[in-house]
């Protein structure tokens, strides 16, 4: 991987100078408020459905943009800009955490959530809050995406009901991921949280509302059926 990550051929980068003025502007700022002024600058872009394309038979590009999401380019970017003090490193945060080892190809792109989950917890990226007696185990058969051979995964979430029990250790800047009612799917929708005194608000890319928006968490979990949620916390510096 060369040091200047925006000559790499491999690499498709959309508004690189908004991208630069807007880690310029997060300068002294802590990992949480980073995380929510890039999180916010977002709200109000396009949804995207499939942003990345790609195919098992394809050469996979590199995809950065800040024009248009889905769920999880939505929270890798803003979660990419809270960790970076340059474009490089942004662009290398990008990789790092969509792609296992950093290698772009569509083989090695984390396409089900819970391996995102356990690549990202195995690099001290992310931590799992999704422990104690509240939780419950699922497990899932993954065989929705062509290409991929099919697997089975088990993981722990809290159910709905738990909810209140468990949202006081929510902190802005968690990432939230919602587990599917369906045996071949693990999770079926991601976001962003901040925490507004004693409210959570949920800020993600949503294909019904066609945009990224921001909403109260207790309302979406309300409006939508599944299994349970998983809580994650991004680190801002691993441990070496």
């Amino acid at each position: 991987m060369s040091e200047d990550l925006l000559t790499e051929k491999i690499l498709r980068f959309f508004n690189i100078r908004e991208a630069a003025r807007l880690i310029e502007s997060m300068a002294g700022k802590t990992f949480h408020e980073r995380v929510e002024l890039s999180s916010a600058q977002l709200i109000k872009r396009p949804y995207a459905e499939n942003p990345l394309g790609g195919g098992p038979q394809r050469e996979e590009i590199l995809s950065v943009s800040l024009e248009a999401f889905d769920c999880v380019t939505y929270i890798e970017t803003a979660l990419a800009l809270a960790l970076s003090r340059s474009l490089n490193q942004f662009v290398k945060n990008i990789r790092e955490l969509r792609y296992e080892n950093g290698k772009v190809a569509w083989l090695a792109r984390n396409h089900y959530m819970t391996d995102w989950l356990e690549y990202n917890q195995s690099r001290g990226r992310i931590v799992n809050l999704t422990r104690g007696k509240e939780t419950v185990r699922k497990t899932r058969t993954l065989d929705l995406v062509a290409g991929l051979p099919s697997k089975r995964v088990s993981f722990s979430c809290f159910p709905k009901r738990a909810f209140s029990r468990v949202a006081e250790r929510i902190e802005t800047g968690d990432i939230i991921l919602f587990a599917s009612v369906k045996k071949r799917l693990d999770v079926f929708h991601t976001g962003l949280l901040i925490r507004r005194g004693d409210e959570i608000l949920l800020r993600h890319a949503t294909r019904k509302m066609g945009a990224v928006i921001e909403q109260p968490l207790a309302s979406f979990l309300k409006e939508n059926r599944m299994s349970g949620f998983i809580l994650l916390r991004p680190v801002s510096k691993r441990k070496r």
